[in-house]
């Protein structure tokens, strides 16, 4: 029976820890995505500085094959003047230069090597980087439209009905003011005796009560021929 209550609280505790884990999802990817990129960044460091290691090493080869062949020069001279103590001397430096500058051709080697090994790395997880942004992205879109859907869809769709018919509403509440404002135009109109003149007037019925523009351009015309 103990062993039974053990298990039990295991896996409770297990099954709590799951739904902590589930809720949380975007916000542990989040964060996951954020570590990964702290990652390449770091990654992207260490390739720079490769780079600029074997930059260094590739300059040190140059200095070791110029005194190697300065050296070599000077022997020669040193053999010439049979001065083979000397001679031998500088034998001895080139054998040791040479090895140095063999054991520079060896590293160079290695650090090309492991840069582009580096690099293809790096490259890969940048790529694999974007797609988990761009994933992350499309998760949390969808989690927003879920959580519209799953919390209380009768409540939202209730909202979206009552705002509906508020427009409705509001709508016709205008249409009946605009009515109600052309029908009092109307009916000021009808009553008015100098509403009722300009609109006979306006149909041609008797003498305008304004002048119009023809009608004072003729005036001013039988000024002119008018003799002085």
């Amino acid at each position: 029976m103990l062993k039974q209550f053990f298990a039990l609280v295991r896996g409770r505790s297990h099954e709590a820890a799951e739904a902590v884990v589930d809720r949380n999802a975007l916000v542990i990817l989040r964060q996951q995505i954020r570590d990964c990129a702290e990652a390449i960044a770091a990654a992207r460091r260490a390739v720079a500085i490769a780079i600029a290691q074997n930059d260094q090493e590739v300059q040190q080869h140059k200095k070791l094959v110029d005194r190697i062949e300065d050296l070599e020069k000077r022997t020669v001279a040193a053999l010439e003047q049979e001065q083979n103590e000397l001679a031998r001397e500088a034998a001895e430096t080139i054998a040791l230069l040479e090895a140095e500058r063999t054991a520079s051709e060896d590293a160079q080697k290695n650090f090309g090597t492991e840069i582009e090994r580096l690099k293809r790395i790096v490259r890969a997880s940048e790529m694999r980087l974007r797609d988990l942004q761009r994933g992350q992205r499309i998760a949390a879109a969808a989690d927003k439209t879920q959580r519209l859907r799953e919390t209380a869809p009768g409540s939202t769709l209730s909202a979206l009905q009552d705002a509906e018919e508020t427009l409705s509403r509001l709508r016709a509440r205008q249409k009946q003011i605009d009515a109600a404002a052309a029908a009092m135009a109307e009916m000021e109109q009808t009553g008015d005796p100098a509403a009722m003149s300009e609109k006979l007037a306006a149909a041609g019925c008797g003498a305008p009560l304004r002048n119009s523009a023809d009608a004072v351009l003729e005036r001013l015309a039988k000024r002119v021929s008018r003799p002085a």
